[in-house]
């Protein structure tokens, strides 16, 4: 762990740009002496840059400092119920090298085969300097996977060695710095804040659509997961369109249009391969967009009676202008319901993508080891 005000002047520079020391220490509060101490000794690290000197009218030129990219690097495993994939960040978050496997459903000793294999795979294409810079792996997962048999299709009980797996601990056994673990969709609204754009909501609700749709919430810029549950949205109650009630997950999942495409004969691999240039039935993929906005649209009324959320925002594996006619969906729909006596929110898109779920993963290491909230 880093001395806390080094972390302070990472998570700030992290947050808004390249700034000279000067700057620093207004927005920390921090001594200029503390700061320029602080600077020359995470730049003799490898953890920041100078940019060019800025001149101004009088006296010296100030120099911004910038995060380095090679300062450190960060593993991220992302174990989703359609497929495994491992990702190598920068600093800055950038994917350097990425690894991925698709399964009809996850299992503790594929997985960990997987990631081993493919960890040392990666580490062998870094030069020793590089190697050296790996500062840990993050393994962002569906928490309870065994009780999502049923809606993977798969025998009962097929699912049921992830009841005593413990990845994490079997996969650090075989590597020599640390490795974290949480709840795939909280890794992804991590990302969010993590990469995401720093300025606008502190109090945001966040939903990452995949084969299922999760979610996280976010508290005064801080994810907030409660006793370890809090933002689980997969469950929550919305309109079937039939009179009745069914939950979230049953109409805004990616496993509902996988479902309906496949009942229409037709072929669904390409979106577990990647979440790019899907040649989809466009029919099908209309009708489930409008009553997956249906139902987002009464979840985030639903949590906006609970709390003022300032933001909504909507990210998910699928190609951008998929996440884009959602969201449209969404507001649309979000004007058909009566949202008398609430503060409406901003509904977008997030900010990080596809890849929210292995980049959240990879900030595990990052922030535990480099940032502070």
């Amino acid at each position: 762990m880093r001395a806390h005000n080094e972390r302070l002047v990472l998570t700030i520079l992290r947050r808004h740009g390249p700034m000279a020391k000067a700057g620093i220490a207004r927005t920390t509060g921090l001594s200029a002496q503390t700061v320029s101490v602080i600077m020359r000794k995470l730049e003799g690290e490898g953890l920041l840059t100078r940019d060019a000197p800025v001149r101004g009218k009088v006296g010296q030129p100030s120099v911004p400092m910038r995060l380095a990219p090679d300062g450190a690097l960060f593993l991220g495993l992302k174990v989703g119920r359609r497929s495994v994939e491992l990702v190598l960040t920068d600093f800055l978050g950038r994917v350097r090298s990425r690894a991925m496997r698709v399964h009809a459903y996850p299992m503790p000793e594929d997985t960990v085969r997987f990631a081993i294999t493919q960890i040392e795979a990666i580490l062998r294409d870094l030069s020793r300097q590089e190697r050296a810079r790996v500062a840990g792996l993050g393994i962002g997962m569906p928490f309870f996977l065994w009780n999502w048999a049923q809606h993977l299709g798969v025998p009962e009980g097929a699912m049921d060695a992830w009841r005593d797996a413990d990845i994490r601990a079997e996969i650090a056994a075989a590597l020599d710095f640390p490795v974290f673990l949480e709840n795939d969709a909280s890794t992804a609204c991590g990302a969010e804040l993590v990469f995401g754009p720093y300025e606008g909501a502190k109090d945001f609700l966040y939903f990452y659509i995949g084969y299922f749709i999760g979610g996280g919430v976010v508290l005064n810029g801080k994810l907030f997961t409660g006793r370890g549950n809090a933002g689980a949205l997969g469950p929550c109650p919305v309109p079937d369109g039939k009179g009745g009630t069914t939950q979230l997950l049953e109409v805004a999942s990616l496993s509902v249009l996988e479902r309906r495409l496949r009942e229409a004969g037709h072929e669904t691999a390409v979106m577990w391969e990647s979440a790019e240039g899907w040649a989809l039935d466009q029919a099908i993929v209309d009708a489930w967009v409008h009553h997956a906005a249906g139902g987002l649209a009464h979840a985030i009324a639903a949590a906006c009676s609970v709390m003022d959320f300032e933001a909504v925002r909507i990210d998910g594996w699928m190609p951008p202008a998929l996440r884009g006619q959602l969201v449209d969906e969404v507001h649309a729909a979000m004007r058909g319901i009566d949202l008398s006596g609430l503060t409406v929110p901003a509904v977008s898109t997030g900010s990080v993508g596809p890849d929210a779920r292995a980049l959240g993963a990879a900030s595990l290491p990052l922030s535990q080891r480099f940032l502070i909230e």
